[in-house]
């Protein structure tokens, strides 16, 4: 399982996470994978677009697995 570091702040929006960890090419595409039911947070299917993701949280989309932590 990935790891992805919040970095002091306390929370990141979840398709702006699946950019920046390069699961989609843009925020339009993140923005279809999540309404589409393609991710997951914590085991449940997400579809709020900027959910706020927060350390201790787990993302999963297709075959990547990413757990959220507050500094590396």
């Amino acid at each position: 399982m990935k790891t992805f570091s919040l970095d002091g702040h306390p929370f990141i929006p979840l398709n702006q996470l699946l950019k920046l960890l390069g699961l989609v090419e843009t925020g339009g595409e993140a923005n279809n994978v999540i309404v589409s039911g393609m991710v997951k947070v914590n085991g449940e299917t997400e579809l709020q677009k900027r959910k706020k993701l927060l350390a201790g949280d787990v993302l999963t989309f297709g075959k990547e697995t990413v757990k959220i932590i507050a500094d590396e």
